[in-house]
């Protein structure tokens, strides 16, 4: 029970300040991309927290909790406080299962057994989970939306309810490959398997890889995904009338899920922890487990530098075409995907082949790289379909015409 606790404590209070810190990385990444300056005033004098603005996160952080906490009159008050609670709630829990390393030698305070570094070890059915859990943050949105009674944050929570729900069926089938590959829905069974053959999963399934990460902008709502709360239309979509306190628990619960999508991208195609010269994880010394837990981390970092990347280099979808592509572009490409690791399961089944996983796993590039530069070819070829579905524009002759 202690070291449950004891788990939870480190585990909250290391998501909190990492995103608090990511705010930050991303705010200087876009002073880069922009050719300017970002934060880098807010510190104490002469140290690296004035140097480089290390101190801005905890103003910003202090600026939301001081504020006045002010409730507008026409809001449904129960939904309206219920709504960030819900949200940073799942976005939290979401962690219990999530392995943030190899396990540590039992010799630590007398222990005689080692310790798994995962809040909830040993969850067989972890994956579903996850997606459970994932799938609440869409009661937030709506809540917030709906409690706000005002019809840009309705507006913001109906496009969030129906692009989560859509991003869901593709996000799910990229992981359906990867379970069917790994035959566990065990996250640290699934580094286990990638650990084992020396292959990871992006090599034998880079389709289902960019369906999955492609769904996981969605659920992310991150740009070129964020039309719940595009500004530009919305304001700030379902979150309009919340500020203080309230306000935080939303922005950090987006971050969670961007952190969250960064660890699923890692764990289920990226191999975790492993890293090729690790040696047994059988045999694993403290200083191996601390590699590990580095290399996890070094590859998040990279997986959300990609995602911030994203967001300052790509243009936002219109609504109609984001949701053209999930059903007509994303959700077939999954299905394709699954389709194809199920009959390469079966094949080997069937024909009894006398190999282990990484010859197996070393067979399956080629075949699975040809087949995704296919379904890219015929995405490109039908692009306009999804993309440049606009009306067509009348020239004056058949105005006229049609007056």
């Amino acid at each position: 029970m202690l070291e449950a606790i004891i788990k939870i404590g480190v585990l909250v209070g290391g998501l909190m300040t990492a995103a608090a810190y990511f705010v930050l990385l991303e705010r200087r990444l876009c002073a880069w991309i922009q050719d300017r300056r970002g934060p880098n005033r807010v510190g104490v004098p002469m140290t690296p927290f004035r140097l480089w603005g290390l101190g801005q996160p905890l103003a910003d952080g202090g600026k939301f909790i001081l504020k006045e906490e002010y409730t507008p009159a026409h809001v449904d008050k129960r939904l309206y406080t219920l709504a960030p609670i819900t949200i940073l709630g799942a976005a939290l829990a979401v962690f219990a299962v999530i392995p943030f390393g190899s396990v540590l030698p039992p010799d630590f305070l007398g222990r005689s057994e080692p310790i798994k570094l995962v809040v909830a070890p040993g969850v067989d059915v972890g994956m579903i989970y996850v997606f459970a859990l994932s799938s609440i943050a869409v009661y937030g949105a709506i809540l917030g939306g709906w409690a706000s009674n005002n019809k840009y944050s309705f507006l913001g929570g109906l496009r969030s309810s129906a692009q989560l729900i859509a991003y869901e069926l593709p996000l799910g089938l990229g992981i359906l490959g990867v379970v069917a590959a790994a035959g566990s829905l065990n996250l640290e069974e699934i580094i286990r398997q990638q650990a084992s053959s020396g292959v990871w999963f992006i090599f034998t399934q880079p389709l289902g890889f960019t369906v999955f990460v492609i769904a996981a902008f969605a659920e992310a709502a991150r740009l070129p995904f964020d039309l719940p709360e595009c500004e530009q239309e919305l304001i700030g979509g379902y979150h309009t009338e919340y500020s203080g306190i309230r306000l935080l628990l939303f922005l950090v619960a987006e971050f969670l899920h961007m952190i969250t999508a960064a660890f699923l991208i890692v764990i289920l195609f990226l191999g975790g922890w492993h890293f090729w010269g690790l040696g047994s994880e059988d045999q694993v010394t403290w200083f191996g487990a601390a590699l590990r837990v580095g290399v996890l981390t070094v590859k998040i970092v990279l997986v959300i530098l990609f995602f911030m990347l994203v967001r300052w280099s790509w243009p936002r979808f219109r609504f109609d075409q984001l949701m053209a592509m999930a059903w007509k572009v994303m959700l077939p490409l999954g299905m394709v995907n699954f389709v194809a690791i199920a009959i390469a399961d079966h094949l080997r089944g069937q024909l009894g082949f006398a190999l282990d996983s990484s010859a197996w796993n070393a067979m399956l590039i080629v075949p699975q790289m040809l087949l995704c530069f296919v379904a890219w070819v015929l995405i490109a070829m039908a692009g306009s379909f999804v993309t440049d579905n606009r009306p067509r524009v009348l020239d004056p002759g058949e105005i006229d015409a049609q007056i």
